[in-house]
């Protein structure tokens, strides 16, 4: 039979960080992971499972050059490091998950062998003693949660010298014990500041050079944290948001700058995008951007969050707009502000009868 390649990226740390982080956003943070890391599959392989923390890859009768191998592997760590930067640059929720994502780590285990399959409703599923040291090769004795692993049997049969070095890799040897056999390999530790990182801007950060045009303030009886929490999970929008009965949004993604959801009053869809501002030192925002609100053509609305006590909280509704011609002004002065005023002095209601439904 003719050799085939196993290749497993297996997020380091997930244990620990599932454990100890908002349920929630630690799942919506390594859906996101896991998608971009299959997203930057350049060399055709097939996923055969997804595995919690862990992606099982495989392509059948083919062993890749040394040069495709160690380009696949750098593929992937330069997408999944720029990820947890874009993650840590547009983040607005504090929460734990949000916050220490940027310390997960990535390992990769590569390994070559004959397969077997099995066909269970359908899907092919890759088995055999191969199968079982690929995996196995992920509970190693390497000293780093951070590296890419390379079997010896697979770097022989590409020409890979076992101390292989480049910018990136520095491979070095190193072998365990597995039902009394032992399996040698080498490996290399990725160094992120040695990937070639996509740059993002800042996100959707605004300034305005004039006060609010409008400002609702209320007090709320829980912390901020959960107050934030429900205003950006937009599962709960409909709940409180006036009139709005269909909200549309990626539901494995966590919140942040640049991310866009869209909202359905009555037969009008507005479109939104999460935005930001400076605040004060002691508050939490976050803002939305439309610009298909009549009867203005933009419309900006933050939500600044301060603690008043451990379990108090103030919610300053702050909404900018923006009308360029002269009759949307003046429905605007006639009835407009008057309109915005009280439906957001009734999502603020609503949004205190939800709240300790959800918390």
């Amino acid at each position: 039979m003719a050799k085939s390649l196993l290749f497993i990226p297996d997020i380091s740390g997930f244990t620990h960080f599932v454990q100890t982080t908002e349920a929630e956003h630690s799942q919506h943070v390594i859906s996101e992971l896991l998608e971009v890391l299959i997203s930057a599959n350049t060399q055709e392989l097939k996923l055969a499972e997804i595995e919690g923390d862990a992606l099982f890859f495989y392509r059948e009768n083919f062993v890749p050059s040394q040069e495709k191998l160690l380009a696949q592997i750098e593929s992937m760590y330069t997408a999944f490091y720029s990820h947890l930067k874009l993650l840590e640059k547009h983040r607005i929720c504090p929460c734990n998950a949000c916050a220490t994502a940027p310390q997960l780590q990535l390992k990769i285990v590569a390994h070559v062998g004959e397969l077997q399959f099995l066909q269970v409703q359908n899907n092919r599923k890759p088995f055999g003693e191969a199968v079982i040291q690929a995996h196995r090769l992920l509970k190693n004795s390497v000293p780093t949660d951070n590296y890419a692993l390379v079997s010896d049997e697979l770097a022989q049969d590409m020409g890979m010298p076992i101390a292989y070095e480049s910018k990136l890799f520095q491979f070095q040897t190193g072998r365990d014990t597995y039902d009394d056999k032992e399996i040698s390999y080498c490996y290399a530790e990725i160094d992120p500041n040695q990937l070639k990182l996509r740059s993002f801007e800042d996100g959707a950060k605004v300034s305005f050079n004039c006060e609010p045009c409008l400002i609702i303030e209320k007090t709320f009886a829980t912390d901020r944290h959960s107050l934030l929490e429900l205003v950006t999970n937009y599962k709960y929008r409909h709940l409180w948001a006036v009139d709005a009965y269909k909200i549309e949004w990626n539901e494995n993604e966590v919140t942040r700058l640049g991310t866009e959801h869209t909202c359905t009053i009555g037969s009008k869809q507005l479109n939104f995008t999460v935005v930001t501002k400076d605040t004060e030192p002691d508050e939490l925002v976050y803002g939305e951007l439309t610009t298909d609100p009549p009867p203005v053509d933009q419309l900006y609305q933050f939500f600044n969050f301060k603690s008043i006590s451990e379990n108090e909280t103030q919610v300053r509704v702050e909404l900018y707009w923006k009308a360029r011609s002269p009759i949307k002004k003046l429905m605007m002065a006639l009835f407009g502000k008057k309109a915005f005023r009280k439906g957001i002095e009734d999502a603020m209601e609503r949004l205190e009868e939800v709240l300790p439904q959800v918390k």
